[in-house]
């Protein structure tokens, strides 16, 4: 496992990181949950990603369990949280000083932990001035209760406006971005994020490197019975298939038996081999895909300038 700086910032994260959305409670339960991240903690991953949203708080909750089981070293080991779909209240959801504060104290308290490495604003708020959601994060930051915050699927208006902000109230900006990002899913990482990442130099951590699945190439017959497309609550992935470019995921598992390796692990190191990904994080409904989707870094050498710039030619 290599390790790459988080953008500005010193914190040395793993390039792969291991998450629980939708996984977790859905489709893991306790036992299997563990043996992943005891297996991805060994393989030398120190990111482990979750949210208030994700299956309604009870992911942290389980993810907490667990780190207490495993009793982990704290300064080992990387746990976000994000703030944004908390329930179905007013002062529930949004990126109020409100809710933002009582996030965080019920993210504490479901993962079991002092303080939460990273801290990502989940979606972007119309409704909140970003100015207030600035000052909420600064005093988390000041408070101990957090080490770095975060934006996810922020425009790149929004982002900057949010460093604006900071460089005209004194204040910290956003250390990072978890955007969705892909083969399938490039135009906001690659284009409109290009002047952000080189003005700001923030970093990323990416959701879905596999697009849901779609690039394992296990979809190109219809959707499997336990597949996630399945899960209650997220039909909304299935019904994303719609637009889905078959005839290039077929080249793609083309390309990745003609240089022997998984197609899930040519989507991996395909998002790996992008400077501005500062870690890819890695969901599993079962440990042996966590173990094939790990093993990606044994052939990182075979992604080669070539194989790259015929992907992206596709």
């Amino acid at each position: 496992m290599e390790y790459r700086k988080l953008g500005e910032s010193g914190l040395k994260i793993s390039e792969l990181s291991f998450g629980s959305w939708v996984t977790f409670v859905n489709q893991l339960n306790e036992k299997d949950a563990m043996s992943c991240m005891a297996y991805a903690y060994d393989k030398g991953v120190n990111f482990f990603d979750n949210a208030e949203a994700y299956a309604h708080g009870e992911s942290e909750i389980l993810m907490g369990d667990i780190l207490k089981k495993l009793k982990w070293d704290r300064d080992t080991y990387i746990v976000s949280s994000k703030v944004f779909w908390g329930g179905d209240l007013p002062t529930q959801k949004g990126l109020s000083k409100k809710h933002i504060h009582d996030a965080c104290n019920a993210a504490l308290m479901r993962l079991k932990v002092d303080y939460l490495d990273l801290f990502f604003c989940h979606r972007p708020d119309p409704e909140t001035p970003i100015l207030e959601s600035v000052y909420a994060m600064n005093d988390l930051l000041q408070q101990g209760k957090i080490m770095y915050w975060g934006t996810s699927e922020w425009s790149a208006q929004e982002i900057n406006e949010a460093f604006l902000c900071a460089k005209k109230f004194n204040l910290r900006g956003p250390t990072m971005e978890q955007p969705q990002y892909n083969i399938l899913c490039r135009e906001r990482f690659e284009n409109e994020y290009r002047e952000i990442f080189k003005k700001y130099r923030i970093g990323s951590t990416i959701w879905s490197p596999l697009a849901s699945g779609l690039l394992t190439g296990k979809y190109c017959n219809g959707v499997p019975k336990n597949s996630r497309f399945k899960v209650k609550g997220y039909e909304w992935l299935a019904q994303s298939m719609d637009s889905v470019d078959f005839n290039k995921i077929n080249r793609i598992n083309d390309l990745s038996k003609k240089i022997n390796i998984k197609p899930s692990q040519l989507a991996i190191l395909w998002c790996l081999k992008n400077k501005n990904v500062s870690s890819v994080i890695l969901g599993a409904s079962k440990l042996s895909q966590l173990k094939e989707n790990l093993d990606s870094l044994n052939y990182l050498n075979l992604i080669t300038d070539d194989i790259i710039e015929e992907i992206n030619g596709y």
